[in-house]
């Protein structure tokens, strides 16, 4: 679907203007069509989210601070998360006992299973929906990374 179809417009400043609306609307689309996926595994999108940070690092565990600066949405919620992780037996918590004051968080058995199951799912999920050849997805990360690079004085608006 169009932008213009999906926002019911075509009044846009300028072409980069419509960019940055197409990437946002982009964004929460694929979020929503990944979130219903999630749902059939009983997880929400960033529980999933937690989830392959954790498998990233396992079988060694992390605190929640290391967890919330990987994840793709930055939330403060990360611990709210994580106890609902934990009531669902899918992550395990401990102290750490170089600091008591740090919390550790590790998959478990159950949590491993789950995220493989589900991540089978979103693997299939993105290269369906997606619809970009190798070569079309190569350029547009090579777009979105050069559009994260500029320089933090020229996006907020310091420079130019």
């Amino acid at each position: 679907m169009r932008l213009e179809e999906a926002i019911k417009t075509n009044r846009f400043e300028d072409e980069k203007h419509k960019a940055s609306l197409n990437l946002l609307y982009t964004t929460y689309w694929l979020k929503n069509q990944i979130s219903k996926e999630m749902k059939s595994n009983g997880l929400t999108f960033e529980q999933f989210n937690i989830m392959r940070i954790l498998r990233g690092s396992h079988p060694e565990q992390m605190c929640i601070k290391d967890i919330a600066d990987r994840m793709i949405e930055k939330s403060s919620n990360v611990p709210r998360i994580i106890d609902r992780l934990i009531v669902k037996k899918l992550v395990k918590r401990t102290t750490s006992k170089v600091d008591k004051r740090e919390t550790l968080v590790s998959l478990s058995y159950k949590g491993m299973l789950t995220l493989e199951d589900a991540s089978k799912l979103t693997h299939h999920l993105t290269s369906d929906i997606i619809g970009l050849s190798e070569v079309e997805a190569i350029t547009l990360n090579e777009l979105l990374e050069k559009m994260r690079s500029r320089p933090e004085a020229i996006i907020a608006g310091q420079a130019e």
